[in-house]
């Protein structure tokens, strides 16, 4: 049976249909839940075998991009989410995704307990990470590179063909540290998952457009500690056929990263 795959589904979330079909094509079997259901018990995370948290602007950004689905999931589903993360689970989160899983304190997560949350609730561990409005003040809607960081807990990444090549569309990816010291942390501990590159797969060192939002560290995204939990500002479902791709050409497509994390699920 292919594995089951849970699209988490809020008010303003626009991208669970391009995930659902690169889930498929990645060998998986998507199911579109849209919160609600979940809330009522009459879907459960424990039916899945992995989760994803699509892009779009979750109630309307509200207090600020992720953070109210970001209150969702502390408040009413802090315990099972816990298990499931903790049960090795994948969770993918991609643009409002990850905003969602910063803010809830779910990425890169807390360091005592080795990326799993423990029964202190989440909104109360000091987040070391943000996301905030890009560099320019504007919204960013542009085709990107970026590669997969050497040496990530996420093991699965070393599956991902890359440079991917994909766009970013988000007012709100700026990734930020609270401190030299955070930055520090997360590439010493192998939490950074991607950066943003040139075309040759070259460090974008800041560079705009290369770096859309001015990320520090032109990270692109990130990981917890147990390497099960992955975010990502760009939208790699937006390039999983050949077809998609401005440039034309066969490379680059985002495909990998679906098939790479389906694969570890189904392992």
């Amino acid at each position: 049976m292919n594995l089951p795959v849970l699209i988490l589904h809020a008010t303003g979330t626009n991208r669970d249909a391009e995930a659902a079909r690169a889930c498929e094509l990645a060998g998986a079997s998507p199911h579109i839940v849209h919160i609600n259901q979940l809330r009522r018990g009459v879907r459960r995370f424990s039916e899945f075998g992995m989760l994803v948290l699509p892009g779009g602007f979750s109630y309307g950004d509200a207090l600020g991009a992720g953070v109210r689905q970001a209150l969702d999931l502390q408040v009413f589903f802090h315990e099972e989410l816990t298990h499931f993360i903790a049960t090795g689970k994948p969770v993918l989160g991609i643009c409002n995704g990850f905003q969602t899983l910063v803010k809830a304190g779910l990425l890169p997560g807390p360091a005592a307990n080795h990326g799993r949350l423990d029964d202190e609730a989440p909104s109360l561990i000091r987040r070391e990470v943000t996301l905030t409005h890009n560099a320019h003040n504007r919204f960013e809607c542009r085709w990107v590179h970026l590669a997969v960081e050497q040496g990530a807990r996420a093991g699965c990444l070393a599956h991902v063909d890359g440079p991917v090549f994909c766009p970013v569309a988000h007012g709100e990816g700026n990734f930020q540290v609270a401190d030299d010291n955070a930055l520090e942390q997360l590439e010493s501990e192998g939490l950074v998952a991607f950066r943003y590159v040139d075309p040759d797969g070259l460090p974008a060192a800041g560079r705009y457009p290369l770096n859309p939002n001015g990320s520090v560290g032109d990270i692109a995204g990130i990981c917890n500690r147990a390497g099960n939990v992955i975010g990502l500002m760009p939208h790699p479902e937006d390039h999983v056929d050949p077809i998609q791709n401005p440039l034309g050409g066969s490379e680059g497509l985002g495909l990998s990263l679906f098939r790479a994390m389906i694969g570890f699920a189904s392992d």
